[in-house]
């Protein structure tokens, strides 16, 4: 593909809301396996934010990485992952992406370009910051698409990693993930100036605030964001407004916010309902269209957990051949 953006929504709209659909489905399915006592630990869900993972990635060529979050299943499908692999290891299966230990948090495809997930607050940043500093040395022209959430935003190695590439213009996007809580603190109780995107000036570098439910909107930012950075102008802080639908993880019982609020977001600014309407609107897509690319997710995220089931169990007996101190 060349240096042309993957999935454009106005020329791929197909593409794009199978893809918002398949992350959708993805979570859906895994609350329901553990609802039913077969995924163990914890899980932090993306329902609500999908225009943001499928715009950004989206906004990619071929061989460009990410680094992601603890909210990460969406990043991993957007950025071309294979949902059947990402189903195994959450059951802990030997075949899944980390041979099943990394679990939800943690999961990686590097031949892919997704340096991982991570379940340190603003962990990505400082990875994303180093395979970019890679990028810029070895002239691969190649960018680096950071995802982190509004809570990261207050954690020192944002300014860390924020700063240094601002110094040294490396090719990396920023990308801050904001669905308004981090965990049960409301953003606006915990940042100062306003926004992410505000503190852009303070290292010399651009920042823009976009709609995070808007797939088109992402897209466009991100992939200016990036054409920016391969062309040795430095980064940028994107920061998405978005919201999630589910508590922070499996174990928080959303008692902060009101079922109001949840509702009127769901119901007023849902990212899949307003790109099928957009579509619609624009004749991209006839309603026969959205129905199968509805149908075509639901079958693509059945078919992996049926085949992920399937899988061998993961073992303990050559566990240690996995650690690195």
């Amino acid at each position: 593909m060349g240096r042309n953006a993957r999935r454009d929504p106005r020329s791929l709209p197909a593409r794009v809301l199978t893809n918002m659909w398949r992350i959708r489905r993805f979570e859906e399915a895994l609350e329901e396996l553990f609802s039913r006592g077969m995924l163990h630990g914890t899980m932090h869900l993306s329902i609500g934010q999908e225009a943001t993972a499928e715009g950004a990635c989206g906004a990619l060529t071929d061989g460009d990485f990410i680094t992601s979050t603890h909210r990460g299943h969406g990043h991993a499908i957007a950025h071309g992952g294979d949902p059947m692999l990402m189903m195994a290891e959450l059951l802990m299966k030997d075949t899944g992406y980390c041979r099943g230990r990394g679990g939800s948090m943690h999961i990686a495809d590097v031949a892919a370009g997704n340096l991982g997930a991570n379940g340190i607050v603003a962990g990505s940043m400082t990875i994303a910051a180093g395979a970019a500093l890679t990028q810029s040395v070895t002239d691969s022209g190649r960018v680096v698409l950071c995802f982190f959430g509004d809570g990261a935003a207050n954690e020192g190695s944002f300014h860390e990693a924020v700063n240094l590439s601002a110094i040294w213009k490396l090719p990396v996007v920023w990308l801050c993930e904001n669905n308004l809580y981090g965990m049960s603190m409301a953003q606006e109780l915990s940042t100062a100036g306003g926004s992410v995107a505000n503190r852009a000036g303070g290292y010399g570098i651009e920042g823009l605030a976009v709609d995070g439910n808007d797939v088109v909107a992402v897209h466009d930012a991100v992939k200016g964001a990036a054409d920016k950075a391969r062309s040795g102008n430095g980064p940028t802080i994107v920061e998405c407004i978005t919201y999630r639908y589910r508590g922070h993880s499996k174990s928080d019982r959303n008692l902060y916010r009101t079922q109001d609020e949840i509702d009127r977001w769901r119901d007023q600014h849902d990212p899949l309902a307003r790109f099928e309407q957009r579509a619609l609107d624009s004749k991209l897509l006839t309603e026969g269209d959205i129905s199968a690319c509805r149908a075509q997710a639901a079958a693509d995220i059945t078919e992996a957990v049926r085949q992920a089931l399937l899988q061998p169990d993961a073992t303990a007996d050559d566990l240690l051949e996995s650690a690195y101190a």
